[in-house]
């Protein structure tokens, strides 16, 4: 089955030198009230990894370099198809700055075995440990209108 994903977005995990895990509980917009990692949409023009710096910038004012790519996530919304979207997953430990709330939502430092799963999106349960384990992720999942995973399967 083909799947239109009208939006291309990305996520970063940005991990510190004590192996912790930066997480955004998002203050407003899709995702408001959950804790995932930072990004958004990517722009027309804009490279997969251009857009995750940027995003990361505008959101935490810290720049991320040499991002690893470590997935690729479809999410598809069996009653909203036009909610669809793909998501480019980045982890990075080469960064600079200080994180800071500018307006998306409060930031917060995670241990990995310590991630607060049950405030986080559905399917997080399905890849972000491994992911953030060195696993490369490439996943499809289905959600139904109150946002709970019906399935998934690795691509």
């Amino acid at each position: 089955m083909n799947h239109k994903f009208p939006f291309i977005a990305n996520l970063c995990y940005i991990l510190n030198k004590e192996n912790k895990v930066l997480l955004q509980c998002k203050s407003r917009g899709f995702g408001a009230g959950k804790w995932n990692g930072p990004g958004g949409k990517q722009n027309p023009g804009e490279s997969t990894e251009e857009a995750a710096v940027r995003e990361i910038k505008e959101e935490t004012d810290v720049i991320v370099k040499n991002l690893k790519k470590m997935g690729e996530l479809e999410f598809v919304f069996v009653d909203n198809e036009e909610s669809n979207f793909l998501t480019h997953v980045f982890v990075c430990r080469d960064w600079e700055g200080s994180p800071k709330d500018l307006g998306e939502g409060e930031l917060k430092w995670f241990k990995i075995e310590g991630l607060p799963l049950e405030k986080m999106w559905d399917d997080d349960q399905y890849w972000l440990k491994p992911l953030l384990g060195g696993e490369y992720q490439h996943k499809r999942f289905y959600f139904n209108k109150d946002g709970k995973v019906i399935k998934y399967k690795d691509l």
